[in-house]
């Protein structure tokens, strides 16, 4: 079973995915505010693994979420609470009050034939914490995969590029 947020309420509706035809328009309802709206599913095509792999982050379950995966790109990665209407690259979905809307940013960059991370804070209320040591204001701290980071109550890990989860 897969889920959809509802476009109105915002609350989960659940679905089977093997029953979708691909390339269709479907129709979901959602029981909790009575909202029927429609999503178009495109077949996922064969090119993903030609796609570039520059590592990603790992929410890592806790008591006020679901572990997510949220794969990086080139350039700043801004991530933060989950709120309708943000836009932010990295939205994890919880309900964490010590994590602020745009809480930090991770930039890659290519350097040398490697990848390079870097992590700064977003003058966040809590501070973004690397192995347990603050990354203080203004600050660009390089990270390195396996490194730990902690956004208030919620727990990241960095991912090497080719690392499965």
């Amino acid at each position: 079973m897969k889920k959809i947020r509802c476009p109105k309420c915002d609350d989960f509706v659940l679905f089977d995915e093997k029953t979708i035809d691909r390339e269709n328009i479907v129709v979901f309802h959602c029981d909790h505010c009575g909202k029927t709206f429609k999503v178009k599913f495109k077949r996922k095509e064969q090119t993903d693994e030609n796609e570039p792999d520059f590592g990603s982050v790992v929410v890592v379950e806790n008591i006020f979420g679901q572990r997510q995966v949220f794969p990086l790109h080139l350039g700043d990665n801004s991530f933060g609470r989950r709120n309708p209407g943000d836009d932010i690259d990295c939205p994890i979905v919880s309900t964490d009050p010590s994590m602020d809307r745009l809480h930090c940013i991770i930039n890659v960059t290519e350097k040398d034939g490697g990848l390079v991370y870097k992590i700064r804070d977003c003058n966040s209320n809590t501070g973004t914490f690397v192995m347990n040591s603050e990354v203080t204001k203004k600050e660009q701290r390089i990270i390195f995969p396996g490194n730990v980071i902690s956004l208030g109550a919620t727990t990241l890990i960095l991912q090497a590029s080719g690392e499965k989860d």
